[in-house]
Protein backbone atom coordinates (compact mmCIF):
# COMPACT_ATOMS: atom_id res chain seq x y z
CA UNK A 1 0.00 0.00 0.00
CA UNK A 2 2.93 2.49 0.69
CA UNK A 3 4.54 1.41 -2.29
CA UNK A 4 1.50 2.26 -4.02
CA UNK A 5 1.17 5.77 -2.85
CA UNK A 6 5.08 6.45 -3.11
CA UNK A 7 4.32 5.54 -6.94
CA UNK A 8 1.29 7.60 -7.62
CA UNK A 9 3.05 10.44 -5.39
CA UNK A 10 6.41 10.61 -7.94
CA UNK A 11 3.67 10.62 -10.67
CA UNK A 12 1.62 13.15 -9.19
CA UNK A 13 4.41 15.25 -8.55
CA UNK A 14 6.37 15.32 -11.51
CA UNK A 15 2.82 16.72 -13.53
CA UNK A 16 3.20 18.85 -11.27
CA UNK A 17 5.85 20.42 -11.78
CA UNK A 18 5.64 19.72 -15.48
CA UNK A 19 2.75 21.81 -15.65
CA UNK A 20 5.11 24.76 -14.62
CA UNK A 21 7.11 24.69 -17.43
CA UNK A 22 4.44 23.51 -19.46
CA UNK A 23 2.35 26.51 -19.07
CA UNK A 24 5.48 28.53 -19.09
CA UNK A 25 6.14 27.37 -22.68
CA UNK A 26 2.51 28.44 -23.77
CA UNK A 27 2.68 31.90 -21.54
CA UNK A 28 6.02 32.64 -23.66
CA UNK A 29 4.44 31.39 -27.17
CA UNK A 30 1.14 33.07 -26.67
CA UNK A 31 2.78 36.67 -25.21
CA UNK A 32 6.70 36.37 -25.29
CA UNK A 33 7.16 40.84 -24.13
CA UNK A 34 6.88 40.02 -20.77
CA UNK A 35 10.07 37.77 -20.75
CA UNK A 36 11.57 39.91 -23.36
CA UNK A 37 11.56 42.78 -21.24
CA UNK A 38 12.68 40.76 -18.02
CA UNK A 39 15.67 40.02 -20.51
CA UNK A 40 16.63 43.14 -22.02
CA UNK A 41 16.47 44.57 -18.08
CA UNK A 42 19.82 42.39 -17.68
CA UNK A 43 20.87 42.93 -21.38
CA UNK A 44 20.22 39.74 -22.75
CA UNK A 45 18.68 39.60 -26.48
CA UNK A 46 14.66 39.02 -26.17
CA UNK A 47 14.68 36.53 -29.02
CA UNK A 48 16.11 33.98 -26.21
CA UNK A 49 12.71 33.64 -25.13
CA UNK A 50 11.65 30.89 -27.89
CA UNK A 51 14.83 28.89 -26.87
CA UNK A 52 13.87 29.44 -23.11
CA UNK A 53 9.83 28.00 -24.44
CA UNK A 54 11.12 25.31 -26.19
CA UNK A 55 13.40 23.90 -23.23
CA UNK A 56 10.29 24.31 -20.89
CA UNK A 57 8.27 22.11 -23.48
CA UNK A 58 10.24 19.45 -24.09
CA UNK A 59 11.63 19.17 -20.60
CA UNK A 60 7.93 19.67 -19.25
CA UNK A 61 7.06 16.38 -21.87
CA UNK A 62 9.89 14.22 -20.39
CA UNK A 63 8.99 14.89 -16.39
CA UNK A 64 5.35 13.94 -17.88
CA UNK A 65 6.14 11.16 -19.63
CA UNK A 66 8.85 9.87 -17.37
CA UNK A 67 11.64 9.79 -20.21
CA UNK A 68 14.92 10.83 -19.21
CA UNK A 69 14.03 12.37 -15.53
CA UNK A 70 17.00 12.76 -13.51
CA UNK A 71 19.10 14.49 -16.72
CA UNK A 72 15.71 16.28 -17.46
CA UNK A 73 15.28 17.36 -13.30
CA UNK A 74 18.78 18.47 -13.40
CA UNK A 75 18.50 20.73 -16.15
CA UNK A 76 15.34 22.40 -15.00
CA UNK A 77 17.20 22.86 -11.31
CA UNK A 78 20.02 24.73 -13.13
CA UNK A 79 17.54 26.87 -15.14
CA UNK A 80 15.52 27.65 -12.08
CA UNK A 81 18.55 28.67 -10.34
CA UNK A 82 19.51 30.62 -13.06
CA UNK A 83 16.58 32.36 -14.12
CA UNK A 84 15.50 33.23 -10.48
CA UNK A 85 18.45 36.18 -11.27
CA UNK A 86 15.83 38.06 -13.73
CA UNK A 87 13.41 37.96 -11.02
CA UNK A 88 15.30 39.64 -7.98
CA UNK A 89 13.47 42.86 -8.09
CA UNK A 90 12.62 43.31 -4.07
CA UNK A 91 11.27 46.67 -4.73
CA UNK A 92 8.33 44.13 -7.14
CA UNK A 93 6.44 41.99 -4.43
CA UNK A 94 5.10 39.57 -7.28
CA UNK A 95 8.62 39.21 -8.50
CA UNK A 96 10.24 38.44 -5.79
CA UNK A 97 7.50 35.55 -4.58
CA UNK A 98 8.77 34.27 -8.32
CA UNK A 99 12.28 34.33 -7.11
CA UNK A 100 11.03 32.63 -4.04
CA UNK A 101 9.00 29.96 -6.22
CA UNK A 102 11.83 29.29 -8.88
CA UNK A 103 14.13 28.12 -5.80
CA UNK A 104 11.15 25.81 -4.40
CA UNK A 105 10.53 24.32 -7.80
CA UNK A 106 14.71 23.71 -8.09
CA UNK A 107 14.05 21.97 -5.22
CA UNK A 108 11.59 19.54 -6.36
CA UNK A 109 13.25 19.57 -9.22
CA UNK A 110 16.70 18.14 -7.31
CA UNK A 111 14.21 15.45 -5.37
CA UNK A 112 13.42 13.93 -9.14
CA UNK A 113 16.90 13.97 -9.48
CA UNK A 114 17.64 12.00 -6.88
CA UNK A 115 14.83 9.09 -7.02
CA UNK A 116 13.99 9.04 -10.36
CA UNK A 117 10.79 8.68 -12.33
CA UNK A 118 9.38 6.02 -10.19
CA UNK A 119 7.20 3.01 -11.58
CA UNK A 120 4.97 4.75 -13.24
CA UNK A 121 6.80 6.55 -16.21
CA UNK A 122 7.43 5.33 -20.36
CA UNK A 123 9.60 3.19 -21.54
CA UNK A 124 11.36 2.04 -17.50
CA UNK A 125 12.22 -0.45 -16.79
CA UNK A 126 12.56 -2.25 -13.49
CA UNK A 127 13.35 -5.66 -12.02
CA UNK A 128 11.60 -4.54 -8.82
CA UNK A 129 7.58 -4.48 -10.42
CA UNK A 130 5.27 -5.98 -8.98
Amino acid sequence: MARTFDDIAVLVGRILIAALFLGGAVQKAADPAPVMGLLARVGLPGVLVWPAMVFGAVLGVALVAGVAVRAAALALAAYCAVTSAFHFIPEDAWQMTIFVKNWAIAGGCLVLAAHGPGRYSVGTVRADRE
